[in-house]
């Protein structure tokens, strides 16, 4: 700030000086002109005060910029319990039905957990009678640890289907590019026999992916939604509901991280597992170039950057 009061005091106010002397030579035409020039001064100085001060002001003590918010994380985390999470759940959702007054919420965001993988054209009687923000689905695949997706679905079951084909063709260029870099390493050299041999598991793998997705898959586990914890205790009661997670202290989507236990998993998520939204196709140690479209989401503006390095609130 000192430095643009200095600059304003040694080149702007001498510039403006000699300008309103000349202007005060010409004359009563010259006075006129000089009130209007001196008034015009005045006010870009004044703007130029105002502009430094807030500038300086907008900054958090210390001159540092605010720090962002914490992510919220909703679900049950790597080498956590399975059983203890879906109990957990149910009572904090059993005490969301017992508060009254200010402190009730009249509607929260919550983590659904299906009890197995679903079709779009499923859902709907599933999680009908509260508002649907995103839904989780993966393709099962025999020895594959395949891609968690996450795709946003306003409108069920549309959304999600339109959102499964821009999955498929993202799955099918992975798979072309895969099978590229393959095809410009040699058989014949051991270190890039078995660079390429990765490259065609991972070709083989997009490829099957980008079928099923195709094809409107059963691939859907999980879905976050908002309501009522009244509408929510009724989604909970509902036979392909494994859990209801409720997060009222989510108060932004793209503040928070949404971890969901697969149907498969019963007992402790492994470290193994699909962790979105990271993707979970194997990425050769090589220097060569690695296929730049495996981002785990439909959407650009879904979170592809590595999650903060804060616990899950389980």
């Amino acid at each position: 700030m000192r430095g643009v009061l200095r600059h304003l005091d040694e080149v702007i106010v001498p510039r403006l000086g000699r300008g309103l002397a000349r202007v005060a030579g010409w004359g009563r035409s010259g006075r006129w002109r000089l009130r209007v020039i001196t008034a015009l001064a005045l006010a870009g100085s004044a703007a130029v005060l105002v502009t430094v001060v807030w500038a300086s002001h907008s900054k958090a003590p210390g001159g540092r910029a605010p720090a962002a918010k914490p992510v919220v994380h909703v679900g049950v985390a790597q080498g956590q319990s399975i059983p203890t999470y879906l109990a957990t759940s149910r009572s904090e959702l059993k005490t969301l039905l017992t508060q009254t007054g200010p402190a009730a919420p009249a509607e929260t965001y919550a983590l659904v957990s299906l009890r197995t993988y679903l079709a779009a054209d499923r859902l709907t009687p599933v999680l009908g009678g509260v508002s649907v923000a995103e839904v989780y689905a993966r393709v099962q695949l025999p020895n594959a640890q395949t891609q968690i997706v996450k795709i946003p679905a306003f409108r069920l079951p549309d959304d999600v289907f339109a959102g499964m084909q821009k999955v498929a063709t993202r799955k099918e260029a992975e798979a072309n590019e895969f099978k590229g870099l393959a095809a410009k390493l040699s058989e014949t050299v051991e270190a890039e026999g078995r660079l390429r041999q990765t490259y065609l598991v991972g070709a083989a793998t997009a490829a099957a992916e980008a079928a099923a997705y195709r094809s409107g898959c059963s691939c859907v586990y999980a879905a976050v939604v908002r309501a009522t914890p009244a509408a929510l205790d009724q989604i909970a009661a509902r036979p392909e509901v494994r859990a209801v997670d409720p997060a009222p202290e989510v108060l932004r989507l793209d503040q928070a991280v949404f971890l969901a236990p697969l149907p498969e998993q019963q007992d402790i998520v492994p470290s193994s597992a699909p962790a979105p939204p990271q993707s979970p196709t194997p990425r050769p140690a090589s220097p060569k170039p690695t296929p730049s479209s495996v981002v785990p989401s439909v959407s650009p503006v879904v979170s592809a950057s590595p999650m903060p390095s804060i616990e899950p609130r389980r």
